[in-house]
C-alpha cells in the first residue's frame, strides 16, 4: 500500500477531536516502512490530509474540533518533555483581570528556553522561561482538560508577570484584588 494511503487510513481510524494534533514522531508509527517521513508529511499537507500548524506540528481536521484550542494543543505537543503552564496575559485575560484579549497569541511559562513560535495564520505561542520547579508552584496550578495544559491561578499569573517584568499597565487592580 502507498504510504500516503496508509497514513490516511491510520488517521481516519485513530484521530478524534481530542487527538488530532501530531508531531512527526507520532505519525511515524502509522507508516513504519516509510523511510522518508518528511517527504510523506509534505505530500500529505499538499494533498490537504494534514495542515501544518508550525515546524514539527501537524493538524488533522476532524469534525466537532474546537479550532480555538489548536494553539494550546500545539503548545502542549511542542514542549511535551518540559514543565509548562499557561500564565501571564493569557490567564489574566481569561479571568478578566486585563481588558484586552490577546488575539491568536498564547503565553506559557516553561522550564525550557524562551521562544516565540510562529504558527502562521493560527497565531503565536510564546514560551517564557522560568526557573521555578513544579513543586514550587503546584498549589497554584490546575489542569485544563480542554486545552491539555496546566493553568496558573490569577495570583500566580500576576507573580509571573512581575517576575518576567511584563507591563502591568493593563491589569485592573480592583478586579485582581477580588480574585486573589
Amino acid at each position: 500500500m502507498q504510504p500516503l494511503k496508509q497514513l490516511t487510513q491510520a488517521l481516519r481510524i485513530l484521530a478524534d477531536r481530542e487527538h488530532c494534533v501530531f508531531a512527526p514522531s507520532d505519525l511515524a508509527s502509522a507508516v513504519p516502512e516509510c523511510d522518508q517521513l518528511a517527504v510523506l508529511l509534505s505530500r500529505a499537507t499538499k494533498a490537504g490530509l494534514l495542515k501544518r500548524v508550525c515546524r514539527g506540528i501537524y493538524f488533522y481536521p476532524v469534525p466537532d474540533y474546537s479550532a480555538g484550542h489548536l494553539l494550546f494543543h500545539a503548545a502542549a505537543r511542542l514542549r511535551a518533555g518540559e514543565f509548562n503552564y499557561l500564565s501571564l496575559e493569557t490567564v489574566l485575560s481569561d479571568a478578566g483581570v486585563i481588558s484586552q484579549v490577546p488575539m491568536n497569541w498564547i503565553s506559557l511559562m516553561t522550564s525550557g528556553r524562551s521562544h516565540v513560535v510562529d504558527c502562521g495564520d493560527y497565531g503565536h505561542i510564546e514560551f517564557v522561561h522560568t526557573a521555578q520547579h513544579p513543586n514550587d508552584v503546584s498549589d497554584a496550578l490546575t489542569y485544563d482538560l480542554e486545552r491539555h495544559l496546566w493553568r496558573a491561578s490569577v495570583r500566580q499569573a500576576l507573580r509571573d508577570m512581575k517576575a518576567t517584568r511584563r507591563s502591568m499597565e493593563l491589569v485592573d487592580e480592583e478586579v485582581a484584588r477580588e480574585l486573589v
